[in-house]
């Protein structure tokens, strides 16, 4: 098995087809995208495919150290993830094409006018642990 994120984007990523801003949608429309979301990963957690998700609030900061004593230095100048990840899920399946099978499956979450958002995901494989080096 191995761990894949599947990250959904406010912007920054190619447009999707039905690219109508969710803060637009009816409460309607958002209601149906957040229970095909529950119903996607309660079908992966029965396949043992499930890890986690949370959806993300587009307010947020960057932090950095600016020395000891110093007070944190908070955004800069580059583009911000609080702009771009509108939340994620971690799944945990037997191959790099049944990750990409289910981010299209995913892609398909309803959106304005209840039709399938089509939007582009990110997947990245979480990085293998490397075996220690022996001298």
């Amino acid at each position: 098995m191995a761990k894949y994120l599947l990250l959904k984007h406010y912007r920054g990523a190619p447009a999707a087809v039905n690219d109508v801003p969710m803060d637009q949608w009816t409460p309607e429309e958002l209601s149906a995208h957040l229970r095909y979301m529950r119903e996607f990963a309660a079908r992966l957690e029965s396949t043992g495919e499930f890890v986690d998700s949370q959806a993300l609030s587009p307010e947020g900061t960057f932090v950095r150290s600016d020395g000891e004593g110093r007070p944190p230095v908070t955004d800069g100048p580059f583009a911000e993830t609080k702009d771009l990840i509108a939340g994620w899920m971690v799944i945990d399946v037997d191959s790099y094409e049944r990750a990409l099978e289910l981010a299209a499956e995913l892609s398909a979450a309803p959106g304005a006018g209840g039709k399938p958002i089509h939007e582009w995901l990110e997947v990245r494989p979480f990085m293998a642990e490397h075996p220690p080096v022996t001298d």
